[in-house]
């Protein structure tokens, strides 16, 4: 009965993974209800990386399939990447990015994450920002981890249309729509 069991665990543990490659052993022994040891474990029966290792290795492959900007030019961690349909990264908040008096995240580094995620989602070889409609839905603190998704909505002639949604752990904190046009 226990064999069975553990199939089970693990089969939910890769599906859990799949669709949110983010988690960490903490949070999927609590989705699991097993201890953390039960995880590392089930992970390293299954060939499954550390939190830290998988976001690597996203991050790596998604950066090889960059044409519209170079990675350097890419504010955050880009962790995945399908050209001309959607992206995801990762940005923490640093002290260097905060007000010195609130602790509140400057806006310019949320803007600059999901500008540069849209510019990076667009499948042509350059391309600018032509129009962003922005909204800033809750302020962001030091230490908060963001994660925004971009996806193209639709393209027509050279220009992409881009819904960038950027969440901390709990909400939406900041949405934008772009313009993006591509310098052909």
């Amino acid at each position: 009965m226990a064999r069975i069991q553990k199939k089970i665990r693990q089969e939910r543990l890769k599906e859990k993974l799949h669709n949110s490659p983010f988690l960490t052993d903490e949070e999927l022994a609590a989705f699991l209800v097993v201890s953390v040891q039960t995880i590392r474990l089930d992970r390293l029966e299954l060939g499954i990386p550390e939190l830290r290792e998988r976001i690597k290795f996203m991050a790596e492959e998604a950066q090889t399939k960059l044409k519209a900007i170079a990675s350097g030019d890419v504010i955050g961690e880009l962790i995945d990447l399908d050209l001309g349909k959607s992206g995801i990264s990762i940005l923490a908040v640093t002290p260097e990015m905060v007000l010195e008096k609130t602790k509140v995240a400057r806006a310019h580094y949320i803007y600059a994450q999901a500008n540069s995620l849209a510019l990076a989602v667009i499948d042509a070889p350059a391309a600018v920002t032509g129009v962003a409609n922005i909204k800033y839905k809750i302020s962001v603190h030091l230490g908060e981890k963001l994660v925004a998704k971009a996806e193209v909505m639709k393209k027509r002639g050279n220009k992409y249309f881009v819904w960038v949604k950027t969440r901390n752990e709990t909400q939406e904190v900041f949405r934008a729509k772009f313009i993006m046009a591509s310098l052909d």
